[in-house]
């Protein structure tokens, strides 16, 4: 593919680590990041050494904290910013440039005012139709980064642009795969930030693997009832934005979610562990907006549930535990 401008909105490091292998396949990569401080440090170490230290930036990425500089540089937009700011993100490039045509995001959650899934917030603010994707899968930045083999799926309203995208992304290391579904995607990213926190929770409590392994495989089953409901189809909670990806998340210690869980269950509270990690833990809000939209769509959800009793209403983790395990018996 011949060479393309993409601005990458987001200098967290899953957005610096996408930024980076764009730059690698060739392409023409400006990252954006709010912070004009980072930004400029970035810019002198020549790496993100907040998030990916030692992980040298492609001659071909460049760096801003000039939103409209970066919005107007090029035709492709990824935006990879928290879904706390996803919208307010996304009205501010529209100002800019309200006449865009497509975009792309790798933000994993639900809107946290209004629980609604992100494409929803992308109609609301565009309020046109546009080619629009959404990129997800079993993937910690900095084994992207560095180049280690990973496979993701890109899901679209156009599967032309999905693999249009997937033509940017791909490279000998990194296979993409594409997709319609964007709901099941976004469901699937959102939900398993939760699980990764009960799996945290119970290695933290000292359980084992049996509990674990359990904890997986019922959350694939929450998280299997929802994205059904809300239209998504089985064979996406079942590849790699489902199944994939909370594998992923409940069992490594790169993941951020599981890591607040297993604070947690050591004792400590949220600041303590958000303390620690540096990094925003989108599991948290999640627990809060899933728990909410399964009351909404009287859909159960015992881990859910469980987990948002713990993270906000002070129940001890132990209990939950056992709250899950007292549960009436039922056919699998």
């Amino acid at each position: 593919m011949t060479q393309q401008s993409i601005t990458v909105l987001g200098a967290g490091s899953w957005g610096t680590a996408l930024a980076i292998l764009l730059a690698k396949n060739g392409h023409k990569v400006l990252l954006w990041g709010r912070s004009k401080e980072k930004i400029n440090t970035m810019q002198q170490a020549g790496e993100n050494s907040f998030f990916l230290p030692d992980i040298a930036f492609p001659e071909s990425l460049n760096l801003s904290s000039d939103l409209e500089y970066a919005v107007l540089q090029s035709e492709e937009l990824l935006v990879v910013v928290p879904s706390h700011a996803f919208r307010d993100t996304l009205l501010k490039v529209n100002a800019i440039k309200p006449q865009i045509q497509r975009i792309s995001w790798a933000t994993k959650g639900l809107e946290p005012q209004t629980h609604q899934l992100l494409h929803n917030v992308v109609d609301e603010v565009f309020q046109k139709k546009i080619h629009q994707a959404v990129i997800s899968g079993p993937t910690f930045a900095t084994e992207v980064a560095k180049g280690l083999p990973t496979a993701l799926t890109i899901a679209a309203n156009d599967i032309v642009y999905a693999q249009e995208l997937s033509e940017l992304l791909g490279n000998a290391t990194l296979r993409p795969y594409v997709s319609h579904d964007i709901v099941g995607l976004e469901v699937g990213g959102a939900a398993k930030n939760v699980m990764a926190i009960a799996a945290g929770i119970a290695d933290g409590l000292g359980y084992g693997a049996n509990t674990r392994a359990a904890l997986i495989t019922r959350g694939l089953h929450e998280i299997s009832l929802l994205s059904r409901r809300l239209g998504a189809e089985n064979q996406t909670i079942m590849g790699l934005s489902g199944l994939g990806d909370l594998l992923l998340t409940c069992t490594d210690d790169q993941s951020r979610n599981r890591r607040m869980g297993l604070a947690i269950g050591r004792g400590q509270n949220i600041e303590q562990a958000e303390a620690e990690i540096k990094q925003v833990v989108e599991g948290v809000q999640a627990a809060k907006q899933i728990y909410s939209l399964a009351q909404e769509l009287k859909i159960e959800m015992p881990i859910v549930e469980q987990v948002y009793q713990v993270l906000y209403q002070g129940l001890a983790p132990q209990k939950a535990v056992q709250n899950l395990l007292t549960r009436d018996y039922k056919s699998e």
